[in-house]
């Protein structure tokens, strides 16, 4: 078995060249069988480096069922400086759909457009689709059978998320004007009592891998092929300019 402070160095460096969150199992693929360590030996390794980056700049979290190394948000304005792509910029549209998504999932494109008051692009469910953040989940058995819409772990690493219970209950989020202030979302039909807005339990929606390219309002890809450290979400590193309200899709 690999000694523990080798274990802890490739765990390290795993974590830094990955390009996105690792799983244990994916962790434990990185050992032949006669050096792989245990379950317990990789979380111990992995508590004693969220440890040891109290006092540093970069973070070990635990995002959409994997680890990730992030840079601490206080630093993120800076570090947003080394790449000179515009902030990705979401329609108030589509920001207000995916929070219905997130937070009554699984739904029907009716019900969201039922909460909404306003009809639901088709541009914007296949952009969130094609990002990987909602998938099909089953349909509804009524005429017509609308497809249900649910989040995917793809969701959760973007926004930073563990799993869906770590969403802001609407206890904290009790009117739009504080959904504004805290999520920076507009969501009609805030209001509705928790029973009608509601995490769907684990029994109903599985969140998979989905297949699909990614497609945004402005390009922010990496086409370097380098490992990216990930920035912590904030305000700041998104730049008052990423939830820019679309224009063409304003409700009466």
């Amino acid at each position: 078995m690999t000694s523990e402070p080798m274990l802890k160095q490739i765990i390290e460096a795993a974590l830094l060249a990955s390009g996105g969150p690792m799983t244990l199992d994916l962790l434990l693929e990185l050992f032949l069988e006669e050096e792989r360590p245990d379950k317990a030996a990789l979380r111990a390794v992995i508590s004693e480096l969220q440890e040891e980056y109290q006092e540093r700049s970069i973070e070990l979290v635990e995002v959409g069922g994997g680890f990730r190394i992030n840079v601490r948000a206080e630093f993120a304005p800076w570090v947003s400086r080394l790449w000179e792509e515009r902030p990705v910029r979401y329609s108030r549209a589509m920001l207000e759909t995916l929070a219905l998504i997130a937070y009554r999932q699984p739904i029907t494109r009716g019900e969201i457009e039922d909460i909404r008051g306003v009809s639901v692009s088709s541009y914007i469910i296949k952009t969130m689709m094609e990002r990987e953040w909602i998938r099909i989940v089953g349909h509804r058995d009524v005429p017509g059978r609308p497809a249900l819409y649910a989040t995917t772990k793809d969701f959760l690493t973007y926004f930073s998320l563990s799993s869906l219970a770590d969403l802001p209950t609407l206890q904290e989020i009790r009117d739009l004007d504080s959904i504004n202030r805290e999520l920076e979302l507009g969501i009609p039909g805030a209001e509705l009592p928790e029973d009608k807005m509601r995490i769907a339990p684990d029994s109903v929606v599985r969140l998979n891998h989905v297949d699909a390219a990614e497609e945004v309002e402005s390009n922010q890809a990496d086409d370097s092929g380098n490992p990216r450290i990930a920035v912590a979400d904030t305000p700041e590193a998104q730049d008052n300019s990423v939830f820019e309200e679309d224009s063409l899709d304003q409700k009466q």
